[in-house]
């Protein structure tokens, strides 16, 4: 049987190959009769295009990467699936790469997608990573970078994040105003740039309200699980124990929730705890988890539309772009001033 390709069709129209292809492709340059015609056949003579031919002739790989630190935060799993609503549209793939938050893991994904294995990176940073050399090769070698969340302030691109500031500021005062008197910040990592911004809200908010504020209120975590317990359970079962937490991330309000569990502590009658968290689940914990709820689905749309209209004009260097989009405080029960 022969084989079905673009010249055994243009050979039985009478057109030529550039001409069947253009209508295969919907082009505005072909007539609408002329793209019935070649539709019409190919579909009678059951062609298909190679794709793959295709991205070698235009340079193109029609593949995004997708770098996340983890995928057990509801956050970024949110924040892909607005990614991948804007690259279905354009008939892109995505390919999702974790990091784990380590920066050599990090460092080596980048180096693999130097090679043209994706036309663009969106990534959020890992909470180790302290030097940013890596950034700017893979951006060198023609493939542009789009961050988000936790971005890289030293590399000129665009960067989607949320209002970390203010709302780290809001979570802080919505503390105070249900009573709180010595409010705790839990820190995921001193070199992410929301975290910074997040501990900038919550001291500003220290301040207007005139706060008791110490240095060993605001406790250093990371991504190891037992550690973050045990330092949480040593600020609660210390002389002076705090009556508020602010948790800069999911995983620290939950490791939270566990250690007042072990220690019989009552949430929210002894203690009071907010955190940044897009936890689906946040409405179902005893109690309900108050939450500052960062528009996800919304950022990774925004990250990928940006990518693609750079992409569209083939340019593998951005602007300096900051976009913020809002994020929400939901009052539940984990701040209530109730009496259970």
């Amino acid at each position: 049987m022969t084989k079905v390709n673009l010249k055994s069709l243009s050979r039985e129209l009478d057109l030529s190959i550039s001409t069947v292809s253009k209508a295969l492709r919907g082009s505005y340059e072909i007539s609408e009769d002329t793209k019935k015609k070649v539709i019409d056949l190919a579909q009678l003579k059951g062609y298909s295009p190679n794709p793959f031919a295709a991205s070698l002739r235009n340079n193109r790989s029609h593949t995004i990467a997708v770098i996340v630190p983890e995928l057990t935060n509801n956050f970024f799993i949110q924040a892909i699936s607005g990614v991948e609503s804007v690259s279905q549209e354009k008939d892109y793939h995505v390919q999702i790469y974790v990091t784990h938050d380590d920066m050599n893991l990090e460092k080596s994904i980048l180096k693999n997608l130097q090679n043209g294995r994706v036309d663009g990176v969106i990534m959020s940073v890992a909470c180790t990573t302290t030097d940013y050399a890596h950034f700017n090769e893979i951006i060198r070698s023609g493939v542009p970078i789009v961050f988000f969340d936790r971005i890289c302030h030293e590399i000129e691109t665009a960067k989607i994040t949320t209002d970390d500031f203010v709302s780290g500021f809001n979570a802080t005062e919505h503390l105070i105003q249900q009573g709180c008197k010595d409010i705790a910040y839990l820190s995921v990592s001193e070199s992410l740039s929301i975290d910074r911004r997040r501990l900038q809200g919550y001291l500003e908010a220290i301040n207007k309200y005139d706060v008791k504020s110490n240095p060993g209120r605001v406790i250093q975590c990371n991504t190891d699980e037992s550690y973050n317990y045990q330092s949480i359970s040593s600020l609660l079962q210390g002389k002076n124990k705090p009556d508020g937490i602010f948790a800069s991330v999911e995983k620290l309000a939950l490791t939270t929730y566990y250690v007042c569990r072990d220690l019989k502590i009552k949430i929210p009658q002894t203690l009071k705890v907010v955190s940044f968290s897009n936890l689906r689940t946040a409405p179902l914990l005893n109690p309900s988890l108050t939450t500052i709820t960062q528009p996800s689905w919304e950022m990774g749309m925004k990250a990928a539309s940006i990518l693609f209209q750079h992409l569209d004009k083939k340019r593998a260097f951005f602007n300096n772009e900051n976009i913020i989009i809002k994020s929400e405080l939901i009052i539940r029960d984990s701040t209530s001033t109730k009496i259970y």
